[in-house]
């Protein structure tokens, strides 16, 4: 899998654990929802923890989680399956601040919008990575500056722009 974060490809400081392995002494780690809580519970102390969660997942069940929680990955199953966009606004609407990061089978079009909805990052398969290269990424971060859509990471939105400029 290749992760990208601002256009760039980067290497991956997190590791993802089987819901049957044990819980590290230190570093990053992804647990499956399922074992969410589990882990929270038992967790060492200077482990990093994230969870890997299905495009499907209420928001409500990761709500109290947010706050102890450094990275949530959602699931992209295909490229044409768009709910994990729905469920990263709400989850940066509750007020997670840590990363959030795509997984799945997204392809660069989709890269500003991911941006906007609150995503930092985005991990994909190689086969994708091979036909979109590194460039590819960073032209599809840069094709709009501004969107109508208020984004999480965008600079402001294009209302936000005329706003300024007409001094309001």
């Amino acid at each position: 899998m290749a992760l990208i974060s601002d256009g760039r490809f980067i290497e991956d400081g997190w590791r993802r654990l089987a819901d049957e392995e044990a819980l590290p002494k230190g570093g990053k780690a992804v647990v499956s929802l399922a074992r969410m809580e589990h882990a929270l519970a038992h967790l060492p102390a200077g482990v990093s923890l994230g969870v890997h969660v299905p495009n499907t997942t209420d928001p409500a069940t990761l709500a109290a989680a947010l706050p102890r929680l450094e990275l949530v990955e959602i699931a992209f199953p295909a490229f044409a399956d768009g709910r994990g966009f729905s469920l990263a606004r709400l989850i940066r609407r509750a007020g997670f601040a840590g990363e959030l990061r795509a997984s799945g089978r997204l392809l660069a079009d989709q890269y500003a919008h991911a941006l906007g909805c609150g995503f930092d990052t985005v991990e994909i398969p190689d086969d994708i990575a091979e036909r979109q290269d590194e460039p590819q990424w960073r032209a599809a971060r840069d094709a709009h500056a501004r969107t109508y859509q208020r984004g999480y990471v965008a600079s402001g939105s294009i209302l936000d722009a005329r706003r300024k400029a007409a001094g309001q």
